[in-house]
């Protein structure tokens, strides 16, 4: 569980770089969708992480179990006495949290995979390019529902990462006193950092600090604002 989290927190770092450039510049964000389409690569690609997430989930479950088993089906009679303020609360509501995160990835997959790499795989025809990945995140993040959806999502996906960052750590080792501290520490602000990469791009997108009303506005943006209300 340890290995496949740290590979998925590798993951979001990157997709967290990716979706920056958005802010800064249409074209370049949809070169790189472009770049990362329905090639094989790109395909293979996705397919080990759907793999990743499926044994983080399933070793998510075994683990889950295997602790209510030792516990006899009962919770710690002193838990709330003797843990309070020394457990941390995303360590108890691990599995809750990655519940969360779980449904917002499957938000996710509906707003952009299924209408990027899938369309494109089957040869689906929408009303924007699948390769119109800047048009995708206008569309989806103008929408108040969907931008309250992602920063809910995102909230959850840090609680969850900043206690797996160092968890993982320490279960491959890292459990020394001087060492634990450290890694905590890291893993704070690496994650609290990709987790804002995220948040920005909907606050801007969300607010119009970033979009397609500018000058170099381009009709397939400007369908997709119309296509929940939005105004330019």
């Amino acid at each position: 569980m340890s290995v496949t989290g740290i590979a998925l927190i590798l993951f979001l770092t990157f997709h967290a770089c990716m979706n920056v450039v958005a802010l800064f510049s249409a074209e370049a964000y949809n070169a790189i969708c472009a770049f990362l389409g329905a090639n094989w690569y790109a395909v293979v690609a996705t397919a080990a992480l759907g793999a990743l997430v499926a044994l983080h989930f399933v070793f998510a479950i075994i683990l889950t179990l295997q602790n209510r088993k030792a516990r006899g089906g009962s919770g710690y009679a002193v838990s709330t006495k003797v843990n309070a303020g020394t457990v941390e609360w995303s360590s108890k509501n691990m599995f809750v949290l990655g519940l969360i995160v779980c449904l917002g990835l499957l938000l996710h997959l509906y707003n952009f995979w299924y209408n990027m790499m899938f369309s494109e795989i089957v040869g689906m025809e929408g009303a924007l390019s699948p390769t119109d990945g800047y048009g995708y995140i206008q569309q989806t993040f103008s929408c108040p529902l969907y931008a309250g959806l992602y920063i809910v999502w995102l909230a959850a996906l840090w609680f969850h990462l900043s206690h797996g960052f160092w968890s993982a750590f320490q279960t491959l080792g890292a459990s020394g006193k001087t060492w634990l501290k450290r890694v905590k520490v890291i893993g704070i602000v690496w994650v609290t950092v990709v987790i804002l990469m995220f948040v920005a791009v909907v606050v801007a997108f969300a607010t119009g600090l970033v979009g397609c009303c500018g000058e170099a506005c381009g009709d397939a943006c400007h369908k997709a604002a119309e296509a929940c209300g939005a105004t330019c």
